[in-house]
């Protein structure tokens, strides 16, 4: 007897992994790809020792929701990976350069502008990678039987292609608030500078990709547009949440900025799952049809259930140890 719906509590932690590692390992995406820009050699230092203590510590969301998306959703992993490799191949990729110059560049001398170049190169390219795997789910995939039948590059599309634009000046917007947040000084002030020209590109980014989604799904655009609900509520907050990043921009506010560009992020995730819910695998399987055998979700749910909270906790006590400022000449290495 099935005493719970487990595929709709597994697709909640998968959501809520996805979410976290957004949030939290898009900020040093973003501190990345403003890399080249920065002012000068020392504040990219000072940007570098911002995300060094918990980059890696980020990514375990990633590896959190990707393992639980295989072990609850089989069907989206056989289906995904043939639809997306050369997509997930270009995010881990980029994520490996990204790796190995967080730990080279700091002893790196007459090479250091290589690892520059590595960590900015491995940053865009992850976050590009993310954006263009959204808008491939967001246009759906062709499955016959169970069966990816498209091909290999299926994914890169124009939409797909402003979608990775749109999340590259998203992970931008969210690095430049969070060096607001832990510099100051020229550097704190290059990246008060930055920081609306950013939100005008998201908001513009934004707002082409909701014109055209409607038109590349059906569903989508009934979802929206066939009565006006209270999902309307989301691009509502996330005007709010833009209105509110350039309000505390302007009056000099150190930690509001951060916080209201992650309330855009899950506005805008939210937004996302609202318009596809229940399609894991959209225009065909939703996530009951996809789910694995009850009794092996139980299980892995049982495992997942003492794994969260110790994850929550070290995470946590992470950032609480590496709060305030980070100062030139200070950092982790």
């Amino acid at each position: 007897m099935e005493l719970f719906d487990l595929p709709l509590i597994w697709a909640f932690i998968i959501g809520f992994g996805i979410i976290m590692y957004v949030l939290m390992d898009g900020f040093d995406l973003g501190v990345g790809i403003l890399f080249p820009f920065a002012p000068n050699e020392e504040a990219r230092d000072t940007m570098m020792n911002t995300v060094a203590p918990i980059w890696d510590g980020n990514e375990t969301w990633l590896v959190l929701g990707g393992a639980g998306l295989l072990a609850a959703f089989p069907l989206v992993y056989s289906i995904f990976l043939p639809a997306l490799y050369l997509g997930v191949f270009l995010l881990l990729a980029g994520l490996i350069f990204r790796g190995v110059a967080f730990e080279f560049r700091f002893k790196a001398r007459t090479s250091r502008y290589l690892w520059n170049w590595a960590f900015a190169g491995g940053s865009t390219l992850a976050s590009f990678a993310q954006g263009a795997v959204v808008g491939a789910y967001i246009q759906g995939f062709e499955t016959e039987n169970g069966v990816y039948v498209g091909s290999a590059l299926d994914w890169l599309t124009p939409f797909t292609v402003l979608t990775g634009l749109g999340m590259l000046a998203g992970y931008a917007l969210l690095g430049s608030t969070w060096l607001i947040l832990k510099t100051e000084g020229r550097l704190q002030a290059w990246a008060y500078r930055i920081t609306l020209p950013l939100l005008a590109g998201v908001l513009v980014v934004f707002a082409i990709i909701s014109v055209w989604t409607p038109f590349v799904d059906d569903l989508v655009r009934n979802r929206w547009f066939s009565n006006l609900s209270v999902i309307w509520l989301l691009p509502m907050l996330t005007l709010l949440c833009a209105w509110q990043i350039f309000r505390s921009v302007r009056n000099r506010s150190e930690g509001m900025p951060f916080v209201a560009t992650m309330g855009l992020f899950i506005t805008t995730y939210l937004g996302l799952v609202v318009s596809r819910w229940p399609y894991v695998v959209p225009p065909d399987y939703t996530l009951w049809e996809a789910a694995s055998a009850y009794e092996s979700q139980l299980f892995l749910l049982l495992g997942l259930l003492f794994v969260i909270p110790i994850v929550l906790v070290y995470t946590a006590w992470t950032y609480w140890v590496f709060r305030g400022k980070v100062r030139a000449g200070e950092g982790y290495h």
